[in-house]
């Protein structure tokens, strides 16, 4: 796919690549520039992909012992 560089210095994302990457109006995308190359990395995470991202806990905790550390953590 291919893309023009307007005189203001903006290109439009084809619409195959803003639904490969699910970008909507408002999303906003990093630009890493190496070795005579541009990369477009999108800065929105669908929430599902957040996911595993932290290790399971070692024992699963009550709500009394979750509201209690949020408690604790509010107080410090």
């Amino acid at each position: 796919m291919t893309a023009t560089l307007t005189t203001k210095g903006q290109i439009t994302i084809p619409a195959a690549v803003r639904r490969q990457l699910s970008l909507h109006v408002g999303d906003q995308v990093a630009f890493v520039v190496a070795d005579n190359r541009a990369e477009m990395i999108p800065l929105c995470r669908p929430v599902a992909s957040l996911k595993s991202i932290l290790p399971k806990p070692k024992r699963r905790l009550s709500l009394a012992e979750m509201d209690a550390a949020i408690s604790q953590g509010a107080s410090s």
